[in-house]
């Protein structure tokens, strides 16, 4: 018989197309996290969170995630430093960065914009509207198994 995969090896294969898309979160407000936690399960993602910037990168590097929700208030290194980060990093430069934050002044879309997010939402967010915003920023192959859409 050929070489077995160990089991927890083969989940984390992040070529299976049978695998959840992965999102992850990097968010500190545990509210927030619970909140988009909860929509993006309920239309087939599969969600990992990091508490602050440092820990969002290094998870991003770890598993490659399908989308990158990105706070912009963070304690230790802003949101702008980690889309830096992020985007300068050969291997993580083709995952989409989302900002999901309350900035809302003149200005704060096109900086951000700047430091590499290709979109942004504002907070609060709307969980009528949420996933129909993030899913524009995946490829149709990527996106929900539409669990609540009504789809097969």
């Amino acid at each position: 018989m050929g070489q077995r995969k160990p089991l927890c090896l083969y989940l984390a294969d992040r070529r299976d197309p049978f695998m959840k898309p992965t999102i992850l979160v990097i968010e500190d407000n545990e509210k927030n996290t619970y909140l988009v936690t909860f929509i993006l399960e309920k239309y087939g993602y599969q969600v990992i969170h990091a508490r602050d910037g440092e820990t969002g990168i290094a998870l991003a590097g770890r598993i490659k995630p399908d989308l990158i929700l990105l706070d912009i208030q963070l304690p230790v290194m802003d949101g702008y430093a980690v889309a830096r980060k992020l985007t300068g990093n050969g291997e993580l430069r083709s995952i989409p960065i989302v900002a999901v934050t309350s900035y809302a002044m003149p200005g704060d879309r096109e900086r951000i914009l700047d430091a590499g997010c290709v979109g942004y939402i504002e907070k609060p967010i709307n969980p009528v509207t949420f996933v129909a915003e993030i899913e524009q920023y995946l490829p149709a192959e990527k996106k929900g198994n539409g669990l609540e859409r009504g789809r097969p």
